[in-house]
């Protein structure tokens, strides 16, 4: 498996989860039953860091959203960002140009060019003021 397809896995099992107010080890168990899931390892631990530290992202997410309540934010945007913004504060050997691209790509693929946009100019934002490269 890539890290894009693991990385999607990732991101298919936190949308689920915003479904829902259980821990995401019952999504991954659901997701293993109803549709033979193996769960990458990279996959479980870009969900784990996401759910582990979820309240610093959404802070985060919602700092850098200047007029946007993180509720307003569509379900695809928002896990997207979650998931892209914990890969650049926690993983170390993802290139943070490479999280904000899976990110758009993945609003492109489940949401729309608006959200796209929306999420790249957030991430970007995020990325400079760490002081992280973003091309």
């Amino acid at each position: 498996m890539t890290r894009t397809q693991a990385r999607e896995q990732a991101f298919l099992l936190l949308f689920e989860q915003s479904f829902h107010h259980d821990p995401i080890a019952n999504r991954i168990a659901d997701a293993a039953e109803a549709r033979d899931l193996h769960a990458d390892d990279y996959a479980l631990q870009a969900v784990d860091a996401v759910e582990a530290h979820l309240a610093e992202l959404d802070e985060c997410i919602a700092a850098y959203s200047k007029g946007w309540r993180i509720e307003r934010l569509s379900r695809v945007a928002l896990t997207a960002l979650r998931l892209a913004l914990a890969e650049m504060r926690y993983f170390d050997d993802v290139p943070v140009s490479v999280s904000i691209n899976e990110a758009v790509e993945l609003c492109k693929k489940y949401a729309t060019q608006d959200d796209a946009a929306f999420v790249n100019g957030i991430l970007g934002s995020v990325a400079r003021a760490d002081g992280g490269e973003t091309t």
